[in-house]
Formats: C-alpha cells, structure tokens, sequence
C-alpha cells in the first residue's frame, strides 16, 4: 500500500501556481508536508481529498486513481481540514453518529459501538454529551481526528492540526496521530518543524509549489552536520549581515537577534551549532539545500 503522485499542477484562475509538478511516493506511516502558509500545501491536500481538480498530472492509492475514482477513495479516507464547522448545540456523540450515518453505518448497534471507541479513542468519552459549541480548541480538533477515523481509513490526510493548541493539547494530539499512523498513512501537512520532527519518519518540504527536499529527518539533518553556524548580533546588524552572507534563519532573542549560517568552511565571528530539523527547512526554503 502506497500513495504514489506524479507530475500534479494546479493553476488557480488568478494565475497563481500553487502545484508545479509535485511528485511524491508515501509509504504507510506518518508523513510530513512542512511548508510556509501559501506553500500549495492545502491545495495538495484538497486534491488528494477529492475536493478539487489537478490541472495535470496522477495519484494513485493502494490501485485507485485518486483523479477519476473519487468514490474509492472517500471510502478509504479520512479528512481534518484546516478548518472545519460544527454545530455548537449539537453533542459529540450526536455529530458522530450523524457522520456514522453518512459514511454508511447504518447498524445502530454498530454506529454506537462505533462512536464509543472513537469517543475513547480521542479521550473524549466523558465529555460525549457535551454540546459541540463549548469545546475547547483542542477538543475541536481531537473531535475532528475522531469523524476522519470513522470508518478505519487506510489514508488520513491532517491539514495545520495543532495550529492555534496549548502546549498540553499539541502534545495529546502528537500521541494521538502517532497511534492512529502505525497502520495506515497519515499525511500531516503543517508549518510547524517540531510538529514534523517529533512524529514523521518521512517528510517533504514545499515552497511555492514546488517540492525542494524529501527523505528523512535525520538523513537531512546530516547533510548540514558541520556547515551551520550561529552568531547573536544587535537588530540592525541584521541587514548586513543577511547581505554578505548565506543566512538560514534569524531569530529574536532578549533584545538581541539570533543569526544561524550556511557555510562549509568558519565564518568570521560565528560559532559551529549542531543542525536541526528548522535548518534543514529553512536551507532547503532559501536555497542553500538541495
């Protein structure tokens, strides 16, 4: 069982490219999509959750094309878009069996013992006649992860899931999503690096439509072993610096701003840090990794 995407594009009517050619084949397991907002990385995501067309190119999964057979493929999906309503005065329990219902669990004794489990599942059983409309954010989304497993998906795509969570919730919802991506694939597209670096065995990054790196997160890492280095400099040093050299990144830090730089040899003032997964999306966004 794999995901296997060749060649799709996407031009949207305002000219804008948010798919160039984007090629990628995902094995069972977690999967990361990081890319910044505008990346094309929620338009991936719709196209391959039948909400959209490509403009040109294939995906097949586990022998259904993706494309044409949309059916198929909503029988093995599960979907948590980015954003998604509920009905605030309808309870957890009563939204899931409604969805039980509509993905054609029809059995009432097994749309209950259906929507027990994942209510368990999600660490929400004690809250299942709670209204919908007093759930906290990261309630929402573990309500969300609970309708996309109705029906044991063998694809899950997650779309920005722990954008917005405290630190508490983003951390239930990490064990929450590397339990659920032991047997099936789950596709977590997001922005956020640690989100890719505590759950992904794989990942790519996308920029602009464009894939620029895949593998895996320790592989990329290595790549830059020896060639980041890192500097603490006033605010408007910044400017010059990012001139005269091949920044990676710079961050804000008590008053001061952190600079870390691509370079196989010393640079001048800087420090050799060890590579992290951060360094490896941002050298591959600017450039500097290939």
């Amino acid at each position: 069982m794999q995901l296997d995407i060749q060649n799709l594009s996407k031009r949207y009517a305002n000219g804008v490219q948010a798919l160039d050619n984007v090629s990628l084949t995902i094995a069972p397991g977690m999967f990361g999509l990081l890319g910044p907002n505008g990346a094309g990385k929620s338009t991936l995501m719709r196209t391959l959750a039948t909400l959209q067309e490509a403009d040109a190119g294939t995906a097949s999964f586990d022998g259904i094309d993706v494309l044409r057979d949309k059916d198929r493929v909503r029988r093995v999906l599960g979907y948590l878009p980015q954003e998604f309503g509920v009905y605030p005065k309808v309870t957890a329990a009563e939204m899931l069996d409604h969805f039980a219902r509509l993905k054609g669990v029809t059995d009432s004794k097994q749309r209950k013992a259906t929507v027990d489990a994942l209510l368990e599942r999600t660490n929400l059983a004690k809250v299942r006649k709670q209204r919908l409309g007093g759930f906290s954010g990261g309630m929402r989304q573990r309500f969300g992860i609970a309708q996309a497993l109705i029906g044991n998906p063998r694809l899950i795509i997650v779309d920005e899931p722990t954008a917005g969570l405290d630190p508490e919730e983003r951390v239930r919802f990490h064990n929450l999503l590397a339990d659920i991506g032991r047997d099936v694939i789950v596709i977590l597209s997001t922005h956020i690096v640690d989100d890719v670096a505590d759950l992904c065995p794989t990942f790519a990054v996308i920029s602009k439509g464009k894939v620029l790196l895949t593998g895996e997160p320790r592989a990329q890492i290595a790549r830059l072993r020896g060639k980041v280095w890192q500097r603490v400099v006033a605010r408007d040093e910044v400017e010059a610096i990012q001139a005269s050299m091949p920044v990676i990144s710079t961050r804000l830090q008590a008053g001061s701003t952190v600079v870390r730089a691509y370079s196989e040899s010393a640079l001048e003032g800087f420090e050799p840090v060890e590579a992290d997964l951060e360094d490896a999306y941002f050298s591959a966004v600017t450039g500097r990794l290939q």
